[in-house]
């Protein structure tokens, strides 16, 4: 396979009915979905973590209001739900059963272009964008703050950039896929990292 071809990709890039815009799952409907199709606690986390950044970035630097907050939230809790029961139809499973059921298109499309040399779908607008940025982040960060003795307290954005300079460290994080995520947005990595530590370390 060249390394141009997506490892899972889904063969399209729209996804879901606009006629279904502004239809939402309520966190209590999503939270249930990942207590069925995640049994992996830190996965659960990792879920939980991703969506609490994406509805702070949401409120706090896009102004956006409840229902469009929920939006972003909901595509970050549900973005990696299908990979630990169908890890080789990652995106795939979870982007079908959102379109069943009647959910809005754009939180779908955000999910599909979490990975774009995953899935072949590219992100488009700054919600796609931000979760793409904060997704490998993400999970980095909080392997960061485990091997830590005062976990998330004192933790800094300067110390995190040095632990992704070590190649050997949570190897199994895309330093291109933060790369690429970062080249899309206008903000720098320095702060995207601040804004992570900030926003998921109380995440339970």
């Amino acid at each position: 396979m060249s390394t141009s071809t997506p490892i899972l990709a889904l063969g399209r890039n729209k996804f879901g009915d606009p006629a279904n815009k502004g239809n939402l799952p309520t966190l209590d409907e999503a939270h249930a979905l990942l207590a069925e199709w995640v049994p992996n606690e830190r996965l659960r986390l990792h879920m939980k973590q991703v969506g609490a950044v994406m509805k702070a970035w949401a409120i706090e630097r896009e102004g956006a209001d409840a229902k469009t907050a929920l939006k972003w939230e909901l595509a970050g809790l549900l973005h990696d739900a299908d990979w630990e029961k169908y890890p080789d139809s990652h995106c795939r499973v979870i982007i079908e059963y959102l379109e069943s059921k009647n959910v809005d298109p754009e939180v779908i499309h955000c999910i599909a272009s979490h990975g774009p040399k995953h899935f072949g779908v590219e992100p488009e607008n700054t919600m796609d964008k931000m979760i793409y940025a904060f997704d490998e982040l993400s999970g980095f960060i909080h392997a960061a703050a485990l091997i830590r003795p005062t976990r998330y307290e004192g933790m800094d954005a300067k110390s995190v950039l040095k632990k992704l300079k070590t190649a050997s460290f949570a190897a199994q994080v895309s330093r291109e896929d933060i790369t690429d995520a970062i080249a899309r947005i206008d903000v720098p990595l320095e702060e995207i990292i601040q804004f992570i530590i900030d926003h998921q370390k109380d995440v339970q």
